[in-house]
């Protein structure tokens, strides 16, 4: 059923912020410069739940950590027709920052190369907003949303804003911090840059600002995926939901071209679906040749669920996933979902065959 009382409007692109903030870090290093780099080891291994095949922990440090929370997932499946980026298979996830001793970092994606699952590499890349202060000097600040999931598409990653509907970035303007700054800060001063100890900064291009007409309830964008098997490929959202609240499911075309939402002149983009018989609790939903597969959690101390099939009809596979899973994609070469869980101690990135749950 349309909803046309439901859409995203584009933002303008933050062009000079982003080339001003690229020129005062000595330029671009994109997504290249980041695999070219990373300096943190995973490690594969069992994973909780029924219908795991293959995955990993994260180091001690990200495994235990009470500030940064994992949350989405996209994979360079979801990025290009050959599933590779510069020659590897790499896996993004997503994480939003707690208020820890009087401080919230924001969120920040995770670089990871999947390439050989016996020796799995990954780093930290921290999302920034790019400003020009009232001196006209170009700054940063945290970009706080929860980044409960994520869409890798072309050159861009879109990250899922709940109320505030997505914010979109370009991988190729990933920028290095020079220096080592002050790891509690996160600014620009006339000779240091400080990123929070971060090595490399995201900066945000623009975004899809959620817009409801009155008399409906405001859409959440709380999980994000793409469905490659639509043509044209679709995005797909949905809200988590508990007790009474909605949850709802949307889809989003994407126009082939520009690898960006289909919009109107306006910048309007209107969801071609709108489903209202979502399931509580889901964490994250992706849809292979027009069937739906829906992760729900059910606290910290049990295990998650998967549920498959159409709106109206899912059928749960309990016990399938560890405990807190949130976001899910499809990997379509492996015919795998890939997914990961967030609580401290439980926090995996993991593999299942899809064919297990039809």
């Amino acid at each position: 059923m349309n909803r046309p009382g439901i859409h995203l409007v584009r933002s303008s692109e933050r062009v000079d912020e982003t080339d001003r903030l690229a020129e005062r870090l000595g330029g671009r290093v994109g997504l290249e410069g980041v695999l070219e780099d990373l300096n943190r080891e995973a490690r594969p291994g069992p994973v909780p739940g029924l219908e795991v095949q293959w995955g990993f922990r994260w180091n001690e440090e990200d495994h235990r950590s009470r500030r940064w929370w994992p949350q989405g997932i996209t994979t360079s499946a979801d990025a290009r027709p050959d599933e590779l980026f510069d020659g590897r298979r790499v896996v993004l996830t997503s994480a939003y920052s707690k208020r820890v001793s009087g401080l919230d970092k924001g969120a920040r994606i995770t670089v990871v190369d999947v390439t050989d699952r016996e020796r799995v590499h990954y780093r930290h890349v921290l999302l920034v907003e790019p400003y020009v202060d009232e001196h006209g000097r170009v700054d940063v600040r945290p970009v706080h949303v929860h980044a409960g999931g994520i869409v890798w598409h072309g050159d861009h990653l879109h990250v899922a804003g709940t109320r505030r509907g997505l914010s979109t970035f370009r991988l190729d303007d990933v920028v290095r911090v020079p220096g080592e700054g002050d790891p509690d800060r996160l600014g620009i001063d006339d000779d240091t840059v400080h990123g929070f100890g971060y090595r490399y900064l995201l900066p945000v291009r623009f975004g899809y600002d959620a817009v409801t007409d009155t008399g409906l309830e405001q859409m959440r964008y709380s999980f994000l995926s793409l469905d490659r098997s639509s043509t044209p490929q679709e995005l797909v959202a949905g809200e988590y939901g508990r007790g009474s609240m909605t949850t709802r499911l949307v889809r989003y075309e994407i126009d082939p071209g520009s690898a960006l939402l289909t919009a109107d002149d306006d910048g309007t983009a209107r969801p071609l679906l709108l489903e209202e018989r979502g399931v509580g609790h889901t964490q994250g939903a992706v849809v292979v040749r027009g069937r739906w597969y829906l992760t729900t959690s059910a606290g910290p101390y049990r295990l998650g669920s998967v549920w498959a099939g159409t709106p109206g009809e899912l059928v749960r596979h309990r016990f399938a996933l560890p405990v807190g899973p949130e976001d899910i994609t499809y990997w379509p070469s492996t015919d795998e979902l890939w997914s990961l869980s967030e609580y401290p101690r439980h926090r995996y990135v993991f593999a299942m065959p899809r064919s297990r749950f039809d």
